[in-house]
C-alpha cells in the first residue's frame, strides 16, 4: 500500500477491536469514479504499490486513494473502476446471511473492509465463504455470505442460480475467466470470484460473465442450495453448519460489537505529534456510548464543521452526506453540539484525547427508505412523513409494483438487521410509525441503520419443522424407554416435539419440533445433560429435497476428523465446506458419522467421503453397517483421505501414505473420476469366556463382543505395542500431532520390547475352516483382509506360493500370518523379510487360554481368555479407489 505523507496519513493496519484513526480531508479536491462509495484523493507513493482493479503495478509517484476504504488506483482506473466501496456494500444484498466468524491463523490476507493486510490473532475468517476481516473491522461488515440452503422466512433463491462473487484473496495460480491473463495478487485485494463455481476474474472482466452459475467441475457432487432446506430462525449459523465454537467470545463479540467491559482507559492511543492535529473520539449511537465503541478521528484544528462530520461517517464506512449529520459533545451530563469554530477554539487545549462525541442524523422531512419486493428483486423508494404507517408504505409499495388487485392483509413490512453475526427479522404492525421507527434505530446506531433495509412480504403460513438428532443415550432401548428419558431429562412438549426416527443400535433419536423457541431450548438443554454419565449431544440437521437433485447429480457426503492429522484435518474441513455446500460436509466429532448419514438418508444415490485414519474408517463402515436398512442407498461407495499414522486401507485404495497438503479441489476431482471395488468386512466375536478354575468356581463369565474388522486382527507382540503407543498418546495427546512422531514412538516402544520372549503358540489354538492348524514358534498372530499392515509393509510377501492364492480385498478369504518377535517386524517393516504364512481361509476360531493383547485397525486392548471366532460380516462394502488415469485438466483455478 501507500506510504502517504506525514501530514495526510493513516494508520497502516488497526492497532485494536475498538478504535481505528481516521484522518480529516480539509480543503483537499476529490476526484469521482464510476463506483459508488467511493471519496478519492490523490496521494504521492513512496513504496511500490499496486492496483486494486486491475492488479498492475502502479508507475510514477502518483496514485488515488479512497479514504474510505483504502482502496488504490491508476487515474486511467478511476473512469471504468467496479468495486463499490465497504459502505455501500449493505446495499448491495440480496439475500441476507450471517457469517460464521473463527480465528484465521497466521496466514497472511487481506480484509474485505479496510483492505488492509490480515496477520496474527487479531484475523479472523469465514468458516463458509472467503471473507478475510480484521477483529475489529468485523463490526462493519455486513450479511453477504453465501446462502446454502432454502430458510422460507425471507427469500426464496432465484432461477436460475446466480454467482456469489467475493473479491480478494485468490489462489496464486487463479487466471481470468475472460481474458486469461493472470488474476490474483499477493499485493493487494484485487480480483473477483465465485463462492459456488470457483470462476476467477479480474474486477473489471467479471460484469462480462454470464449472470447464470453452473457450480463448476464440481456440481455433480454437490448439493445446490435449492436443495437444501433448512428452518433456523433462532439458530445461530455456528449451529446450523456443526461447527465446534472453540475460538474466545471475545473474538466472537467482535463479530458485531464490542463489549463495554473490554475498553477501558488504559487501552493505548495512537499518538498525536503534530500540535496542529487534534484526535476525537467518536461514537455512532447510544449503544455505542454504552459498550464503549468508538472510533478516532484525527483533524487538524482549523477544520470545518462539515468535513469533521465527514471523517466522522468515513470512519464508521457510512455513505450518507455530511450535511445530513452532526456532531454532539458527551460530557457532563448534557449534549453541546459541535459548531464550526468550536475546533478551532479548542486550539489552546491541553489535553486532546478527552474530546468524546455522538454522530447523529438530523431530522429532515420527509425522508425517502428503500422497500424490496421479496417476491423479485425489484425495490421502491418510498418517501415517508410523521404520518406514514407501515400500512401505509406497504400500500404504496403494492400500487407501484402492480400488485394493486392484491389484497394488502395478505402482505407484511418486515425490517431486517444484517449483522454479520445473526440476521434478525421483526414484523411491523401496520399501525407502527415508520419515521419514529428509524429516528429509534439511528439513536440506537447509525451503522445498524446502514444494515438495515425493509422488506414486503406475503403473509404465509409456513409449518415449522426443525429436526434435532440427539444422541449419548444408551443403546440397545426400546422406544418407550427412549421416550420415558427424553421426557425425564429434557421435558420435552409431546404437541411440539415428536420422535421421527430412532437409532436403538447408536443411542440416538431424530426429533420433529414445531416451535423454534422450543427447539432451541431443548437443542441447548441437551448439551447439559447427562444419561448414565455420558452427555448428550445435539445436531441441527438439514433436509435434503432429493427431488431437486439433478439426473447426474451423486452428492458427496464428506466426514473429517480434525483430531488427526495434526492440523491438517482442521484445515480440510475448513476448505471443503468452502469448496462444497457446507451442509454437506461434517466435523465427524460432533454427532459421530450418524449424523451426516441420517440427513443423506432419502438420497437415492451418494458417495463418501472419510478424512481420518484407519480408525474413522472403520467407525463410519460400522455406522452404516448398523443403519444401512434405513438408508435409500444402502452402499454408498466410500473414498478416504488418510490422516493418520499408518493409513493401510489408504495405500491399498490408492489414496496415498498420509495426507501432505494436496489441493483439495484436486482431492475431489479424484474422488470424482475413482473406480468403484468391493471390499470384505469381517465379525470378530470375542466370546470371553474364564476358563481358569476360579472362573468355574465363581460362575464368571462375560457376555460375548462383537467388533467389525476391516483391515487386520493381530494378537501378541504387534498388538502390545499397538497398546503401549495408545496410552503413550492418551498421557500426552499434544505430542502425537505429526505422522513422523508417532513412528518414531513406534520404534522407540520397540526396542524397548526388542528382548520380550513369549510363545505365543503354547496359548492359543487356532481352526481355519474346520481344520486344526499347529502354530509355529511365534510371538505375534496378524489376521490380514488387505495387502499392506503397519503402515504400508507388505507382511504375506509376493513370492508365489502354490498352496494359497494371491491375496485380494475382496476374495472372501482372510490371510493367517506370524511373526516371531520385534527384530522380524522390523525386518519386515524394511522389505527384508515376510512374515510366516499359516493359513489361507473364510471362517477362523481361536481358544484363547490366557490374557493377551489383541487390536483390531489398530485398535488395542487385552483380551481375556475365551473364543474368538472370525467370520465374513455380510455383503461386501463398495469403496472408492483412486484412478491410475491422469486427472482430467480443469479450467478452473482453485
Amino acid at each position: 500500500m501507500a506510504d502517504l505523507e506525514a501530514a495526510d496519513s493513516r494508520s497502516q493496519s488497526p492497532q485494536s477491536g475498538k478504535k481505528r484513526t481516521q484522518q480529516s480531508p480539509g480543503l483537499r479536491p476529490r476526484y469521482q469514479s464510476s463506483a459508488p462509495g467511493h471519496c478519492f484523493r490523490k496521494v504521492t507513493l513512496t513504496k511500490p504499490t499496486f492496483c486494486h482493479s486491475c492488479s498492475d503495478f502502479i508507475w510514477g509517484l502518483i496514485g488515488f486513494l479512497c479514504e474510505v476504504c483504502n482502496l488504490m488506483c491508476h487515474e486511467k482506473c478511476l473512469k471504468t473502476l467496479r468495486i463499490v466501496c465497504s459502505c455501500v456494500t449493505p446495499a448491495l444484498i440480496t439475500v441476507p446471511v450471517a457469517h460464521c466468524l473463527s480465528p484465521a491463523g497466521h496466514k497472511r490476507h487481506f480484509c474485505s473492509v479496510c483492505r488492509k493486510q490480515t496477520e496474527g490473532n487479531s484475523a479472523l475468517r469465514c468458516e463458509v465463504c472467503e471473507l478475510h476481516v480484521h477483529a475489529d473491522c468485523a463490526a462493519f461488515t455486513c450479511a453477504d455470505c453465501r446462502c446454502s440452503n432454502l430458510d422460507g422466512t425471507l427469500l426464496q433463491l432465484q432461477e436460475p442460480f446466480h454467482h456469489h462473487w467475493r473479491e480478494g484473496n485468490l489462489p496464486s495460480a487463479a487466471r481470468c475467466h475472460i481474458c486469461r491473463r493472470s488474476c490474483a495478487s499477493s499485493d493487494a485485494l484485487a480480483g473477483m470470484r465465485c463462492e459456488w463455481c470457483s470462476v476467477t476474474t479480474h474486477t473489471a472482466c467479471h460484469s462480462r460473465v454470464s449472470a447464470e452459475c453452473s457450480l463448476g467441475h464440481l456440481c455433480s457432487m454437490m448439493l445446490p442450495p435449492t436443495a437444501v432446506r433448512l428452518q433456523s430462525r433462532k439458530f445461530s449459523k455456528t449451529h446450523c453448519y456443526r461447527i465446534t465454537e472453540n475460538y474466545t467470545q471475545d473474538l466472537a463479540d467482535n463479530a458485531d460489537d464490542v463489549d463495554s467491559s473490554t475498553v477501558t482507559t488504559k487501552d493505548v492511543q495512537p499518538t498525536v505529534t503534530d500540535s496542529a492535529k487534534q484526535l476525537l473520539r467518536v461514537f455512532d449511537g447510544d449503544d455505542a456510548v454504552k459498550r464503549g465503541f468508538f472510533r478516532l478521528v484525527s483533524i487538524c484544528r482549523a477544520t470545518r464543521n462539515e468535513d469533521v462530520v465527514g471523517a466522522a461517517l468515513r470512519a464508521f464506512y457510512l455513505p450518507d452526506e455530511p450535511q445530513l449529520f452532526e456532531l454532539q459533545e458527551v460530557g457532563g451530563g448534557r449534549l453541546q453540539h459541535l459548531h464550526s469554530d468550536d475546533v478551532q477554539n479548542r486550539n489552546g487545549a491541553s489535553d486532546t484525547r478527552g474530546d468524546a462525541w455522538i454522530l447523529r442524523n438530523k431530522h429532515t422531512h420527509p425522508e425517502v427508505i428503500e422497500v424490496h419486493a421479496a417476491w423479485s428483486r425489484s425495490s421502491v423508494s418510498v418517501s415517508v412523513t410523521e404520518s406514514s404507517t407501515a400500512a401505509s408504505v406497504l400500500s404504496e409499495v403494492l400500487s407501484r409494483l402492480d400488485s394493486q388487485g392484491e389484497d394488502e392483509s395478505n402482505f407484511s413490512l418486515l425490517e431486517v438487521y444484517m449483522s454479520s453475526k445473526q440476521v434478525q427479522r421483526q414484523t411491523l404492525t401496520p399501525q407502527e410509525k415508520i419515521l419514529e421507527k428509524l429516528q429509534e434505530i439511528r439513536k440506537v446506531s447509525l451503522r445498524q441503520m446502514n444494515q438495515t433495509r425493509f422488506y414486503a412480504v406475503e403473509n404465509r403460513k409456513c409449518t415449522v419443522q426443525v429436526e434435532l438428532l440427539i444422541g449419548g443415550f444408551p443403546p440397545l432401548l426400546n422406544a418407550d424407554e427412549y421416550v420415558q428419558i427424553i421426557n425425564e431429562q429434557l421435558d420435552i412438549k409431546s404437541h411440539l416435539a415428536s420422535i421421527s426416527h430412532m437409532y436403538s443400535c447408536q443411542g440416538a433419536v431424530s426429533l420433529q419440533v414445531s416451535c423454534f423457541s422450543e427447539a432451541e431450548r431443548i437443542f441447548m438443554l441437551a448439551k447439559d445433560t447427562s444419561v448414565s454419565n455420558k452427555t448428550l449431544n445435539a445436531v441441527v440437521v438439514p433436509e435434503i429435497l432429493h427431488t431437486e437433485l439433478g439426473v447426474d447429480v451423486v452428492p458427496l457426503l464428506v466426514f473429517v476428523n480434525p483430531r488427526s492429522g495434526g492440523l491438517k484435518g482442521k484445515e480440510l474441513l475448513h476448505s471443503f465446506r468452502k469448496l462444497l455446500n457446507p451442509h454437506q460436509v461434517f466435523d465427524i466429532c460432533n454427532g459421530g458419522p450418524l449424523a451426516g448419514l441420517h440427513s443423506f438418508r432419502n438420497v437415492p444415490r451418494f458417495r463418501v467421503l472419510v478424512c481420518g485414519g484407519d480408525g474413522t474408517v472403520g467407525w463410519v463402515l460400522g455406522v452404516l453397517e448398523a443403519i444401512r436398512h434405513k438408508l435409500v442407498c444402502h452402499e454408498p461407495p466410500i473414498g478416504i483421505v488418510p490422516l493418520g499414522t499408518g493409513n493401510d486401507l489408504a495405500r491399498v485404495l490408492r489414496w496415498g501414505a498420509g495426507y501432505s497438503g494436496d489441493d483439495p479441489h484436486h482431492i475431489l476431482v479424484s474422488v470424482d473420476e475413482a473406480d468403484e471395488v468391493l471390499m470384505d468386512r469381517w465379525t470378530i466375536l470375542l466370546d470371553a469366556q474364564d476358563l481358569s478354575e476360579d472362573g468355574k468356581d465363581n460362575n464368571f463369565l462375560e457376555p460375548p463382543k462383537i467388533v467389525q474388522m476391516n483391515n487386520y486382527f493381530g494378537i501378541g507382540i504387534d498388538a502390545e505395542l499397538s497398546l503401549d503407543f495408545h496410552l503413550a498418546r492418551e498421557d500426552e495427546p499434544d505430542k502425537f500431532t505429526s505422522r513422523f512422531h508417532n513412528k518414531s514412538m513406534y520404534v522407540k516402544v520397540g526396542l524397548q520390547k526388542i528382548s520380550h520372549s513369549r510363545c505365543l503358540n503354547r496359548e492359543l489354538q487356532l481352526q481355519v475352516d474346520t481344520h486344526n492348524v499347529p502354530l509355529p514358534n511365534i510371538e505375534g498372530l496378524i489376521f490380514l483382509n488387505i495387502p499392506s499392515w503397519g503402515s504400508g509393509a507388505d507382511l504375506w510377501g509376493s513370492e508365489v506360493d502354490g498352496r494359497y492364492g494371491k491375496p485380494r480385498i475382496d476374495d472372501g478369504l482372510l490371510e493367517v500370518v506370524g511373526v516371531t518377535g520385534v527384530v522380524h517386524m522390523g525386518q519386515v517393516q524394511g522389505g527384508l523379510r515376510s512374515g510366516i504364512r499359516i493359513a489361507q481361509g473364510n471362517y477362523i476360531r481361536l481358544t484363547v487360554s490366557k490374557h493377551v493383547h489383541v487390536q483390531v485397525d489398530g485398535e488395542p486392548w487385552i483380551q481375556p481368555p475365551g473364543h474368538v471366532i472370525i467370520s465374513a460380516a455380510g455383503p461386501k462394502v463398495r469403496m472408492l479407489r483412486r484412478s491410475k488415469q491422469k486427472q482430467k485438466k480443469t479450467v478452473v483455478s482453485v
